[in-house]
Formats: structure tokens, C-alpha cells, sequence
């Protein structure tokens, strides 16, 4: 009998032990767009800027071909320094 209570107290340890770990695990998921920075170029005055947002209208273009983005903004601007189109 009392082996028989252990045992289901084990059980019962291991169980709720199991579903602890898993509701402490968490997964981090980024959105597209979240932490990225484009080399921007305005057309008519061909001056580079670094955006957080990827431009929408024909007055600005992303330096680099299209959908070219950048983790940081230190990363950004390291490649805007050596961007021929940008550095004229």
C-alpha cells in the first residue's frame, strides 16, 4: 500500500514537473520588418538615408536592389559609407 502511494506521488511529481517546464518554456518570433533598416535614395536629389521603413512611393528608392535591408542601424550605416551611389 504504501508502495503503491509513492509510486502515484511520483507519478504526480514527474506530471506537474512536465507541464511547469512546459508553460516556462517561450518562443521568440520576430515579424518581418521588426528590427530592419534600408538604405533609402531620393530620386531627384540622389541623397542616401537610412529608414526604419521600407519605402512605399516612387520618390524614393532602396539602395542595394529591392528589399535589400539591414539587421541595425550601425549596419546600415557601415554600408551606406562604402555604397558607390550614396558616397558621390
Amino acid at each position: 500500500m504504501k508502495s503503491a502511494s509513492l509510486c502515484s506521488g511520483l507519478v504526480l511529481c514527474l506530471v506537474a514537473g512536465s507541464a511547469f517546464a512546459q508553460s516556462s518554456t517561450t518562443t521568440t518570433t520576430t515579424s518581418p520588418g521588426a528590427s530592419s533598416y534600408y538604405i533609402v535614395q531620393d530620386v531627384r536629389s540622389k541623397k542616401c538615408t537610412i529608414t526604419r521603413e521600407r519605402p512605399a512611393g516612387a520618390t524614393m528608392t532602396i539602395v542595394g536592389g529591392d528589399g535589400m535591408m539591414y539587421k541595425t542601424e550601425t549596419e546600415a550605416q557601415s554600408a551606406m559609407k562604402t555604397t558607390k551611389v550614396c558616397t558621390d
